[in-house]
């Protein structure tokens, strides 16, 4: 089959660094990821703009914006270059003797009692699989389950998806995080919601299953549900309050994920919200060999 010539002049430098400015919502950004100078990349972009014959990012709008031409080239192309990147990580494998990778999400606050232990038990029985962990908010899970970027994920409900099944595993209350020498912490017995002064609690970001949770909830005032200091994290949360930023209402096995001396999880009395853990898997594919394995050392676990 003849090649196109001007297609020839493309290659895959060309194609991840119009993904990692689209990723990465900056030029400068995307070069560092790249480990290449901002203006490599600018000729990067403008040698497969040529190509295309046309402008794939609108450099007048901060963040630059892929414009429709360039949306539609990156919607098209990053099945191919997720595909690539798996192929080389299997490569990898392969060179290094391994049979091949279980890639595993997890919301923060589900690591320490149920991934770490079931990775353990998992790499300790079958040595030859290499293991990827990734921890982020539940929505960014789900979508990355579905797209078949993670093989399975343990994270809160995500929003209702034919490509996922979702199957609750576990519940927590959730109530007060405090610094050990905080009032509320010393106060000996549950609190209740009037307590807690509202100027002094860090939010979590809008989009986690928390914030969610505390937003639709009839049981908290308006003045606990948002406020100045927010934290895109569980654990970015857990080190302002840590250090004596303020307060914080989470899930009891976040308060505890490191056994931190210096927290203290507080029971609120008239606050009966549980955030609930599922086991998040894909609906429309079959699990991999090595995933199913894991997946039986976490039902173990």
């Amino acid at each position: 089959m003849k090649s196109d010539s001007e297609n020839t002049n493309f290659n895959l430098r060309h194609l991840r660094a119009v993904h990692a400015i689209w990723q990465e919502g900056s030029f400068v950004r995307a070069a560092e990821r790249l480990g290449v100078v901002p203006s490599a990349l600018t000729e990067t972009v403008r040698q497969i703009e040529d190509i295309a014959g046309g402008a794939l990012f609108d450099r007048r709008s901060r963040p630059p914006e892929p414009t429709a031409l360039g949306l539609a080239y990156l919607e098209d192309t990053r099945p191919l270059l997720d595909e690539i990147d798996r192929s080389l990580t299997r490569l990898r494998d392969r060179a290094r003797g391994l049979q091949g990778t279980v890639r595993i999400g997890a919301t923060p606050s589900a690591i320490s009692d149920r991934i770490a232990p079931a990775i353990t038990a998992f790499r300790a029985a079958h040595p030859g699989y290499a293991v990827l962990l990734h921890d982020d908010i539940a929505e960014t899970l789900a979508q990355m389950v579905a797209e078949d970027r993670l093989d399975l994920a343990v994270a809160g409900r995500a929003r209702s998806s034919p490509d996922l099944v979702q199957t609750e595993i576990s519940a927590d209350r959730i109530g007060l995080a405090c610094h050990r020498d905080h009032p509320l912490a010393q106060s000996g017995g549950p609190i209740r919601l009037r307590d807690i002064d509202p100027t002094g609690v860090i939010h979590l970001s809008a989009d986690t299953g928390t914030a969610q949770l505390l937003a639709e909830s009839a049981q908290v005032p308006a003045a606990l549900k948002s406020g100045p200091l927010r934290s895109h994290s569980t654990i970015g949360q857990l080190c302002l309050v840590r250090a004596g930023a303020g307060v914080a209402l989470l899930p009891r096995n976040a308060v505890l994920l490191f056994n931190d001396p210096n927290l203290r999880f507080v029971e609120v009395a008239d606050l009966t919200i549980e955030r609930r853990l599922y086991l998040l898997r894909p609906a429309r594919r079959a699990l991999p060999r090595a995933a199913e394995i894991f997946l039986s050392a976490l039902e173990l676990g």
